[in-house]
């Protein structure tokens, strides 16, 4: 028995096999191969090279080199890059029919050539099957329906229990959507009419007939509650050309005071607000007419909170006084709510800002600085939601204590070197010839005597002698300069707000305007203005504290100098400057190098006699000069300190 089955299970995929369509690539090579018989062109070897040419150029030269009858249909704007050596032209064709996903159709020698289409691309979907189920032996049913029509779940429904159920004309094309499990027929579609806006009627022989709501018709179906026990409404409704439908429960809850439970589809607003409060006994008065309609669904909430949710981002609003609840327009001066609001931490003129724009709409919100502080009139549900978001960002606001040492560093070296010769009487020989600063000696007219008396070896030979206020000086000297500069400000600031410093000195040069007054007896008048010139370090921070007490600074930081004093009043002095702007990440109290900031100067002057001054060797007798190199560095730290009060 057991080969008997494994036989008929192959001898069925043999079937199977064999019954499968021929594949259409196929197809085409057998029947290019039969044509070939009375085309020989097809069996001729082809040797082709393209590059990035048209598809329909391409089968256009094919055709013509080997006597082909092809029509190319013109939508192939396709590009081809290909080279063939020594190929059959059916395997040419049949290349490209898989490349470029072709189709070949044949009418005697004549090869149409066309874009493959699919016949069953545009084949409607198969009808969606209705997922309904009925057990026979409890006589309940279960249903699963996603946009079903209404026509098809009566037809299903009577044929699997047996009980008929019509439909009327105008339900045959209503999409129901719902989920129901394990209910009596009856029961099950109750439930569907409530939730999906029809309704159901029986008729004496038992025949379910299912019927559309007429305008302003009303279902409502109560239970009757046990003593102090919850009772329900529920109620499907439809008005004009809006539809809904409701599910109320109003009970207690563990305080005692009423819990409201709300299923709602698309309800209207008015309707709700009666049902729940003649249900949960509360006192109202309505004054506007109220529209619209919503969809909720709530459970076990108190009536309070319910109707806020209710009357949320509608104009309506209510009041509560001595246990009434008045309910009606927003703008209604009865309905109208007063409450003072001072803040603790936070500061009024900066709150108002960041209220969302929702929350103030229909609020007048006056501010009083005086007492830091705003007053609120509107509907009371706003003026708590805005009192409720207040209280959570009226929090504490750190201070940043910023330590900031500035450190300047100035290293200078001037060399000065040359012979000055002239006559002074009152001019002093002398002077330092391995001084702490170098070599700076005067020599006198009788010094200067006695090295030519030298030099011309005891009046052998006569290089005469030089008056008696005669002097020359030796200068080589070299000085260093190395200067500290130390500055210590502390800035404070909230956090988010912005600290600024700034050190520095100003200088003034003078701008003359000339004017001339008078036609028959000009004057001139000369006018002199002084204006200022600033070189100022300035330097800006930005704390922001994150959870972790960690500091980010955003600092920015600007620094002007003069670099030498103005030959001319008349003239502005010349300044440098460097700006640099960082942002960095630091632990609360822990020190940070910020950077250095260099600037190097160098100059050089020299003085002597025209031409030779410029001659090689000579230049040292006839000249002096002086060369000066400094270096100045700017180095910041930075310490923050979070305050919390």
């Amino acid at each position: 028995m057991k080969h008997l089955c494994i036989f008929l299970i192959l001898l069925w995929g043999h079937f199977a096999y064999g019954q499968a369509p021929p594949d259409r690539f196929q197809v085409m090579e057998q029947r290019l191969k039969d044509l070939s018989a009375t085309v020989p062109g097809l069996k001729e070897k082809a040797d082709l090279s393209v590059s990035n040419g048209s598809l329909q150029e391409f089968l256009k030269g094919l055709a013509a080199t080997h006597d082909l009858n092809l029509n190319i249909d013109p939508s192939l704007t396709q590009h081809v890059t290909n080279y063939f050596s020594g190929e059959q032209v059916i395997n040419i064709l049949l290349f490209l029919t898989r490349q470029y996903n072709l189709d070949l159709t044949f009418v005697g020698s004549i090869i149409t050539i066309s874009p493959y289409r699919d016949p069953m691309a545009n084949q409607p979907p198969p009808p969606r099957e209705i997922r309904i189920g009925y057990n026979s032996y409890s006589q309940h049913i279960t249903m699963d329906l996603q946009d079903d029509t209404l026509l098809n779940i009566a037809r299903t429904i009577t044929r699997l229990t047996g009980k008929n159920v019509l439909v009327q004309p105008e339900l045959y094309t209503k999409k129901v959507t719902g989920y129901i499990q394990d209910l009596t027929v009856n029961s099950a579609l109750e439930k569907l009419a409530m939730t999906n806006m029809f309704k159901l009627n029986a008729t004496n022989d038992s025949v379910i007939v299912l019927e559309p709501l007429r305008p302003d018709e009303e279902i409502v179906t109560r239970q009757n509650p046990a003593p102090n026990s919850n009772f329900t409404v529920r109620k499907t409704f439809k008005n004009g050309t809006s539809s809904g439908s409701a599910t109320i429960e109003v009970g207690q809850d563990s305080t005692g005071g009423k819990a409201v439970t709300l299923n709602l589809i698309n309800g209207s607003i008015k309707d709700v607000i009666k049902n729940i409060a003649d249900q949960a006994g509360i006192n109202y008065f309505i004054y506007t007419d109220i529209t619209g309609n919503i969809t909720a669904n709530i459970s076990s909430m108190p009536f309070q909170q319910a109707l806020t949710f209710i009357l949320q981002q509608t104009p309506y609003t209510y009041n509560i006084e001595g246990g009434v609840y008045m309910i009606g327009d927003r703008k209604d001066e009865g309905l109208r709510s007063k409450k003072l609001v001072q803040l603790q931490y936070r500061s009024v003129d900066s709150l108002l800002a960041i209220i969302p724009q929702e929350l103030k709409q229909g609020v007048n919100i006056r501010e009083f600085k005086e007492l830091n502080s705003f007053l609120l009139s509107g509907s009371q549900p706003q003026i708590k939601e805005i009192e409720a978001f207040v209280k959570q960002i009226d929090k504490v606001v750190p201070m940043i204590t910023i330590e900031v040492i500035l450190m300047d560093i100035n290293k200078s070296k001037t060399i000065s070197t040359g012979i000055t010769a002239g006559t002074n009487d009152t001019l002093k020989a002398g002077g330092n010839l391995l001084g702490p600063s170098g070599l700076s000696y005067t020599f006198g007219s009788k010094d200067i005597n006695q090295f030519l008396n030298t030099i011309g070896l005891n009046n052998v030979f006569n290089l005469g002698k030089v008056s008696p206020n005669f002097y020359i000086t030796l200068n080589a000297l070299e000085n260093k300069n190395n200067v500290d500069v130390h500055q210590t400000p502390k800035l404070s600031t909230l956090n988010g707000h912005l600290a600024s410093l700034s050190i520095g000195s100003t200088r003034y040069y003078a701008v003359s305007t000339q004017n001339v007054i008078g036609s028959l007896n000009p004057q001139t008048v000369v006018t002199q203005q002084f204006i200022p010139v600033e070189a100022n370090m300035t330097i800006d921070i930005m704390p922001i504290v994150s959870g972790d007490d960690q500091v980010t600074l955003n600092i920015g930081v600007n620094i002007t100098d003069f670099t030498s004093s103005s030959s001319s009043l008349n003239s502005p002095p010349p300044t440098s400057t460097s700006k640099f702007k960082s942002i960095i990440r630091v632990k609360d109290e822990e020190m940070i190098l910020l950077g250095g900031i260099e600037r190097t100067e160098r100059s050089e002057t020299a003085s002597g006699i025209p031409l030779l001054s410029r001659i090689p060797v000579l230049k040292w007798l006839f000249s002096s000069r002086t060369k000066t190199n400094s270096k100045v560095v700017s180095v910041v730290f930075i310490r923050p300190k979070i305050i919390y009060y």
